[in-house]
């Protein structure tokens, strides 16, 4: 128990969730884990879908859990991963499961939305980067198949947005998630009605956008029950969890139009971008396929996607079904031990994007690539990360061109910046400062957000001092960055 009000994240990842307790002690913000869970997509027939039931259902238990543990929990708040959703009919009843964006539905579906709307109309209205998993292609694909779900559909939810719906009973769709979609115009923050109508997707189900901090109102009553959390409201943070994460990084300045800084949000995805007071939208931006999402209050997250630590994670699975147990300490190890880049392997490449079999895969790419095929697992391990450590420096040189100006700091965020290997290697790669932490970035930015909505803290400033008080971050100098330079050329023209 704690005199202390406290805040609770809860935090839904791509691979896994938590319930998380934030609040200040003695100058500083402490974050206790009430429950963690797994996550993942479920194969279902010929679809990959998320487990919502159950992921509903591990939201009630640590809510509960948290109950029991604190006494004066003043808020909760919901982020989650971007793009997929939910659909409700009149009645609230949800129709069909929550698609996985990695299912395969979407395949061919850019000639399909280019041939209703030119691609170029597209990027000019919502700066978002041309991805097949993006909500747009799902939304055309459901369409085109004439599915009786979309037909009968009155509310589109992103999937934060569908757990804040079943904590209260309200609707709501929040900015930063809906940016996603690539649907939001980016210059207004609402809603395109012109290009859904384009792409013939039904205007209706598309509430208006709201923004992090808004009260939703009290717990419904059979959620207080079941959890034992009474009078206590919904402050919805910003739902995507990348933007949680960006109000966790350490600076001591907020959306900038010149950066000095950029950051690396890292888990299963890599989100690596530069924090704008506004969107940049223009030939450049287009061609190396950045990202202009809703941060905020107003603020523009200006980004690639990367598919971050999918690969390694990925690999470890394929290892265990081959009866091989396997610790992430154990592949680090064994990816530090590892010859260094003996396989250049993008992580990006689509044959790496959702196989039945990561080591297989990966295989097959050294094959198509003219690379020897792996033989050990350290180099498995250690193609994984070195593939990632490139990818962040090409993306940087992209960044830097896009804004006009060099960038000196990289700082990670995230699970990924437990990472040290990694660390290291995105260090020598890019041959920048980087700054490691906090871990928890997205539930630490979930609860910075619940306390801006009450009135506890005042704006980003004083909650980004919060942060520089409360953890300690790790800093990574470049060693050895030459090695990089001359595999740089090669991994980029693969």
């Amino acid at each position: 128990m704690t005199k202390e009000p406290v805040h609770l994240a809860v935090d839904l990842g791509a691979s896994g969730g938590r319930v998380i307790a934030g609040h200040v002690v003695d100058g500083k913000l402490q974050l206790d884990t009430a429950h963690r869970f797994a996550n993942g997509p479920v194969r279902m027939g010929k679809s990959l879908v998320w487990d919502s039931v159950g992921l509903w259902q591990h939201i009630l238990s640590g809510l509960a859990t948290a109950s029991g543990q604190f006494n004066n929990v003043k808020s909760v708040g919901v982020d989650t991963w971007g793009v997929d959703y939910v659909l409700l009919d009149q009645n609230d009843v949800m129709l069909g499961p929550a698609f996985n964006h990695r299912d395969a539905r979407t395949r061919g579906m850019y000639d399909a939305a280019f041939k209703l709307v030119p691609k170029a109309d597209i990027f000019s209205t919502t700066g978002i980067q041309f991805m097949e998993l993006n909500t747009i292609y799902q939304l055309l694909a459901q369409s085109l198949s004439g599915s009786p779900a979309l037909a009968h559909a009155d509310a589109f939810l992103m999937m934060g947005d569908f757990f804040h719906w079943l904590l209260t009973g309200k609707r709501s769709v929040e900015v930063t998630n809906a940016s996603t979609t690539q649907l939001l115009d980016a210059h207004t923050g609402n809603w395109s009605l012109e290009l859904i109508e384009r792409l013939g997707l039904p205007a209706r189900i598309f509430g208006p956008p709201i923004e992090p901090g808004t009260n939703l109102g009290l717990l419904d009553p059979a959620v207080a029950a079941a959890t034992g959390l009474n009078e206590v409201p919904v402050i919805v943070p910003a739902t995507h969890d990348t933007a949680s994460a960006v109000i966790a990084v350490p600076s001591n300045e907020f959306a900038p139009q010149n950066p000095k800084w950029c950051y690396i949000s890292s888990g299963t995805w890599s989100l690596m971008g530069c924090e704008l007071s506004s969107p940049i939208i223009n030939e450049t931006a287009s061609r190396f396929n950045f990202t202009n999402e809703r941060g905020v209050m107003g603020s523009t997250r200006l980004l690639k996607n990367i598919d971050g630590l999918w690969v390694f994670q990925q690999i470890r699975a394929a290892m265990q079904r081959r009866d091989i147990a396997v610790s992430w300490d154990t592949m680090v190890r064994a990816a530090e031990a590892a010859p260094a880049h003996s396989l250049l392997l993008n992580p990006d490449d689509p044959s790496l994007v959702a196989p039945a079999d990561m080591v297989t895969a990966i295989e097959e790419y050294a094959v198509r690539t003219n690379q020897p095929k792996p033989t050990e697992s350290g180099v498995f391990y250690r193609a994984a990360l070195e593939g990632l450590a490139l990818r962040y420096r090409a993306c940087l040189r992209m960044l830097e061109t896009i804004v006009g100006n060099p960038i000196d700091t990289i700082h990670v965020v995230g699970g990924g910046s437990l990472n040290a290997l990694l660390c290291q290697m995105t260090a020598d790669a890019c041959n920048r400062t980087v700054v490691a932490g906090p871990v928890e970035a997205t539930a630490t930015g979930n609860v910075l957000v619940q306390m801006l909505g009450i009135g506890m803290l005042k704006d980003i400033g004083e909650a980004r001092a919060l942060v520089r008080a409360s953890f300690s971050p790790v800093v990574y100098q470049p060693v050895d960055p030459k090695p990089w330079d001359s595999v740089a050329d090669c991994f980029d023209a693969l």
